[in-house]
């Protein structure tokens, strides 16, 4: 079995601040699906505490890490209000999965 390293040496996979990025919005999506009030919470949590490393990451720009900062303030006040059902994005909104991504 062979590993690909990237140009610092890494083994495969995305580099650190995508990485973090494609999970936080994993975790975005997760949020909005879930109805479970304390793993919304939990998973809310998980956003603010990943938005914060992103909004610090060297290689992201200035422009990018601040509209990040403002993300995570929405999400911190989301968290100061508590998360409710309200929330929660039913599945009769979700839009259906294409076929074929260009």
């Amino acid at each position: 079995m062979s590993t690909e390293m990237d140009g610092l040496g890494r083994k495969g996979g995305l580099p650190p601040a995508e990485a973090l990025l494609a999970g936080t919005l994993a975790l975005m999506t997760g949020h909005a699906q879930q109805a479970d009030e304390d793993l919304r919470a939990l998973m809310a949590h998980k956003i603010v505490s990943n938005l914060h490393s992103l909004v610090d990451h060297p290689q992201l720009s200035g422009g990018f890490r601040a509209s990040l900062s403002n993300l995570r303030g929405q999400w911190q006040q989301q968290l100061a209000a508590g998360c409710s059902d309200a929330a929660v994005v039913h599945p009769q909104w979700w839009q259906p999965v294409h076929g074929v991504v260009q």
